[in-house]
Parts: structure tokens; sequence; C-alpha cells
């Protein structure tokens, strides 16, 4: 089995008549089992038309309806992205999957509010997205760098998590599943929601864990890992000063009061067990070497 999505899904496109949305809803049917798990398209404009045999619907109401999705992905631009996700959770979807970037922040706070209590989980906004590797792919990620294995990926960083992907499969290691969780202030699912699901997940024997400088995410997902991971976690933070002496991170992190730093971060997940690399050039590696 995987984490949250998997050959069976059922997804939906929210925006899917914009050039982004068709694309990407596209590229995601032609991986894998992707025919059979992209059954319908959200625009209120265009009830009754279809994407390339994909029909669209008014209301993700409708579309769950008619369809049985239970996953959307969305594509919308920035000042109608929270209401999209706003709209998934009342038609209480189990998934949600913001690919949208530049939401304001106001709007996030306010659609968190509105999430409390609710079934709906959220990964994103400003996030590549999921992949359950030749089963289905819900995002921008490229699917063709990514095989069927026994590693789970999380990563605030949607480019740090193509490397980790291809340097694991620079070591031979195919991955469970892989998600891209974002990196604005206010998003859904955390490093911590993700590492329980790896945890309690059979296909999945270690995971990979990028994050960024800025909150205290990691750190809270260091010391769960610490009292409760049955599996080996190998980690990287970006923000570290890289061998080139760039520095890389991610425009949504924020460093307040001194804390959030990537070497804070770092000494607490060492502290915690984690193993920890100061270079992104070496994640499969050290992973590898913990495998053995």
């Amino acid at each position: 089995m995987a984490i949250l999505i998997d050959k069976n899904t059922r997804v939906m496109t929210q925006g899917i008549t914009g050039k982004t949305g068709q694309f990407h809803t596209r590229m995601c049917r032609d991986y894998a089992n992707g025919k059979n798990c992209f059954v319908a398209g959200v625009n209120p404009k265009k009830p009754g038309e279809d994407f390339e045999g994909i029909p669209i619907y008014a209301t993700v109401k409708e579309a769950k309806q008619a369809s049985g999705a239970t996953v959307s992905v969305i594509y919308v631009p920035p000042p109608f992205a929270a209401a999209a996700i706003d709209e998934a959770v009342e038609a209480e979807l189990d998934l949600v999957i913001c690919i949208t970037e530049g939401i304001p922040v106001r709007d996030m706070l306010r659609t968190r509010y509105k999430m409390q209590g609710r079934k709906t989980r959220l990964i994103g906004p400003n996030c590549p997205g999921i992949i359950t590797p030749d089963e289905i792919k819900i995002g921008i990620m490229p699917g063709h760098i990514h095989k069927k294995g026994r590693i789970g990926v999380v990563s605030r960083s949607g480019t740090l998590t193509y490397e980790a992907v291809a340097q694991l499969m620079e070591q031979g290691l195919g991955q469970s599943t892989c998600i891209g969780i974002g990196g604005d202030p206010v998003n859904g699912l955390k490093h911590l929601d993700v590492m329980q699901l790896f945890n309690n997940d059979d296909a999945t024997d270690a995971v990979v864990m990028v994050g960024e400088i800025g909150g205290s995410d990691e750190e809270d997902c260091a010391r769960w890992v610490r009292d409760n991971m049955q599996k080996p976690v190998v980690g990287f933070i970006a923000g570290v000063t890289a061998p080139a002496g760039k520095r890389m991170g991610h425009a949504g992190a924020i460093i307040s009061g001194g804390k959030g730093t990537a070497q804070e971060k770092l000494a607490v997940m060492e502290e915690c067990g984690i193993k920890v690399t100061r270079n992104p050039a070496e994640m499969g590696k050290l992973l590898k070497s913990v495998l053995r």
C-alpha cells in the first residue's frame, strides 16, 4: 500500500481549463494509472464541457457526486485559490492538494480556521504535490525520475524533493510515496503528520525528511520521531550554506527571534536520533548507509 493515494484514488482538477491546469492534468493522466484516476474537472463557467474526455462540472460537490472523486488538485489563480480549498472542504473530500503559489496569507488563515474539525486533509499550498511511484501522481513533479520502492520522502522544498529522489535513484532506492508539503507559513499537513503516516505504512522502510529555515515544524517532528518512530530517518535543512557558498531556502521561510535557523533545526534533529547531513548532495548516500 501507500500513504494517502494509490492506483484506486479518484481525482478531480479545480482549475482544469487554465493553461497550467490543462498541462499538468494531462501529464498526471498520462502517468501510470492516471487515465483511470483523473475523472473530473471543476469550472463554474464551463459545466457540461470536457477536457480531452474528462467531464467538467460547475461545483466540487457535483463533481464528487457524478464521478466518485474524493481527492482534488487545485491550479486556481492565487486570489481565488483559498476559496477553492474551502469548497473542497465543504464537499467533504478526503484530500486536497493545492499547487497554487502566492495565496495571500490572510486568505489561508481564514481557510485553516474553517478547516478545524473537518475531515479533509490539505497538502500545500505552494507545493509540488504527491506521488506514489508507478501508481499515481497528483501535482507537478516529473514522474519519470521516480520508481516504486520503500523509501518515503517528505519535504518543504519542491526542488529538493526532486533532488532527494534523484539521489535515492542513484543508490538504487525507489520510493513508497513522496510528498512536497510546501514552504508557505500557513499550510496543511506538516512534517509530523506525514511522518506518522509513514511510520504506520507497511510499505515504507525509511524516510528522507527535508526541512527549511523558519518556524518550528521540523523540531516538533524530530521530537516525535525520538519518542515514537520505528523506522530510520535522515534529514537535511534548506537554508544551511551549500558547498558552493550559496544559501538554500524558500521564499516562505521566516526566522523570528533567532529561532528557526538551519543550525538550530539540525542540532535538534541530531539530538533526537535523526541522521542529518549539512550537504544536500549527500542525502541519498546517507540514507543508503543507514539502511546498511
